[in-house]
């Protein structure tokens, strides 16, 4: 095989590989299960944090759905429901989690608009 022939071979064999690693790496992909048990912790600390920040009251409900983002840690973009007052709403949340350190960060943190 020719050395031009060679590097097309490795090239094809390679290209979907470094693609894979990019969504990897900087992409947002699903949570699977919202109801594990560490997003879970990441949606109570979320409206946690929230509270304390804005001294509002509300009261977690639940993870809606998620999706995590790998950086220096994870990104969490969360919707979880929580309770203000009688009425529950659905929030927008973003985390940063870096285990290793015990770190966690609430980036934001905004109502999800309803749908008419």
């Amino acid at each position: 095989m020719k050395q031009s022939g060679r590097y097309l071979f490795l090239s094809v064999l390679l290209l979907p590989l470094l693609a894979a690693a990019a969504v990897l790496l900087g992409g947002w992909s699903p949570i699977e299960d919202p109801k594990d048990q560490h997003v879970v912790e990441i949606g109570q600390f979320a409206v946690s944090e929230y509270n304390k920040q804005s001294k509002a009251q509300l009261k977690f409900e639940q993870v809606v759905k998620g999706e995590t983002q790998v950086v220096s840690g994870t990104n969490y973009r969360l919707v979880v429901a929580a309770k203000d007052g009688s009425a529950t709403n659905n929030y927008e949340a973003v985390v940063w989690e870096k285990p290793w350190l015990h770190y966690k960060n609430l980036t934001s943190f905004k109502p999800v608009k309803k749908m008419p």
